[in-house]
């Protein structure tokens, strides 16, 4: 198995065989840059390429100070995966206990190079231009149609054949560790005829979900077949899609979610790449009755076992208390085929756009990927611990999110993705 010569604990979701890159800064250095990290490490990559320790291993990465001077990673997702991917390769052989290309540097360089995760800021991993959430799990569209419309209408007649999805709002995602205000908004009044309610949200929600950053774009007018999609995914990150559920249940007839969703959308700071997920592939679920359109059929498609978790603590908690346990396999459309839907009109797609699945609810009440469902519409109440309980998120209240596939030795991990909710301001409207 490879390793590292950067140390990397059995439970560290950053060893060898991942190295997701991202954006980050320090005290010493405050210019925003692109890192992957190792370990408890990151590795500056601008040093690594200013000492010429990449030129002439990756043909075309012609400029890599350039590129890994920038405060997104748009400029080195745009090259391409052949580049991505002898990058990464490159860095593994640099990071490796066999090479002493990087490890046989003097102690001051190696200083300058390796900084550790816990003095590091981190950044937002891309800028992004758009943002489309799907609606990508079949349980949790089940169990929400269940809620609103009963068993017999509980899926849409159109859910089955194709990935649908929504355009959000790309200037309300934060990173990771990011504190979210609260949203006020229209709501339905209590009593049915009455004019609506305005005020702060009372049934504040969050979704866990994953995300895939574009890499390569397609031109207007083109769409990507489904088997060369993933060669348009640059990586993965985890998401939380934080929901005002009443704002949205008041105004998304008849054009979608609005005011309710775009408030705020956490990400994982941690781009990890579709070749470090490779060895989790994992088959998608039946798609026999209907079968999809041939658009939609990929010859090599799948998911990925990635082991999703949901934590939550109140503000006077210590400690998270885990209330959900999914799996990104559960997803019933793939990434692919959310790429090739979202292109098969010509819709152009760029660097640094964000497409969000939606909720990754699985088959088992615990398996839920949001309070919605696992308070059942606020029905039932969830533990946090022997003395807490909700409903849904209130103020001071933090949602953590992590995800990783295991291997036996070692896992492939995305770090954390964390939010605090802040009290709503006080408008006099």
């Amino acid at each position: 198995m490879l390793q590292s010569f950067v140390p990397v604990s059995p439970d560290s979701h950053f060893p060898l065989q991942n190295l997701p890159f991202g954006i980050f800064s320090t005290d010493s250095n405050p210019q925003p840059r692109v890192g992957v990290a190792i370990g408890d490490q990151i590795l500056d990559l601008l040093v690594i390429a200013q000492a010429g320790l990449l030129d002439s291993h990756v043909s075309a990465l012609t400029h890599p100070a350039d590129v890994f001077g920038q405060s997104t990673l748009n400029a080195f997702m745009a090259l391409g995966r052949p580049v991505w991917r002898a990058t990464r390769t490159r860095l593994q052989t640099l990071l490796s206990n066999v090479s002493n290309e990087l490890q046989g540097r003097p102690a001051a360089f190696l200083a300058k190079a390796l900084v550790p995760q816990r003095t590091a800021r981190m950044h937002l991993p891309a800028r992004i231009g758009d943002y489309t959430d799907f609606y990508a799990s079949r349980e949790h569209a089940t169990n929400v149609g269940i809620m609103f419309r009963g068993k017999d209408n509980a899926l849409m007649p159109n859910w089955l054949h194709l990935p649908v999805g929504y355009h959000g709002r790309a200037s309300s995602i934060v990173v990771s560790g990011t504190p979210l205000t609260r949203p006020n908004g229209q709501r339905a009044a209590a009593t049915k005829g009455e004019p609506p309610v305005f005020g702060p949200s009372t049934r504040l929600d969050f979704e866990l979900e994953m995300a895939f950053l574009v890499g390569t774009p397609n031109r207007l007018g083109q769409p990507v077949p489904i088997d060369q999609a993933e060669d348009h995914i640059f990586g993965v990150v985890l998401m939380n899609d934080w929901s005002a559920r009443d704002i949205q249940s008041w105004e998304y007839v008849p054009l979608g979610p609005f005011l309710g969703k775009s408030f705020g959308t956490t990400i994982s700071p941690w781009v990890v790449t579709l070749d470090a997920l490779a060895p989790f592939r994992a088959p998608l679920p039946a798609q026999d009755e209907p079968r999809p359109l041939p658009y939609l059929r990929g010859t090599h498609d799948g998911n990925y076992d990635v082991q999703l978790n949901v934590s939550m603590k109140a503000a006077d908690q210590a400690d998270y208390h885990s209330i959900c346990h999914s799996n990104l396999k559960y997803l019933y459309w793939s990434f692919a085929q959310q790429l090739a839907h979202h292109t098969v009109n010509g819709c152009n797609l760029n660097p640094g756009d964000l497409c969000g699945t939606g909720t990754i609810s699985g088959p088992t009440e615990d398996s839920y990927g949001s309070l919605l469902e696992l308070s059942w519409a606020g029905q039932k109440e969830v533990a946090l611990g022997p003395d807490t309980k909700r409903k849904f998120i209130q103020d001071g209240d933090s949602v953590l999110m992590t995800g990783y596939c295991q291997a036996d030795g070692y896992r492939v991990g995305f770090g954390d993705c964390e939010g605090t909710i802040k009290p709503a301001l006080d408008l006099k409207l």
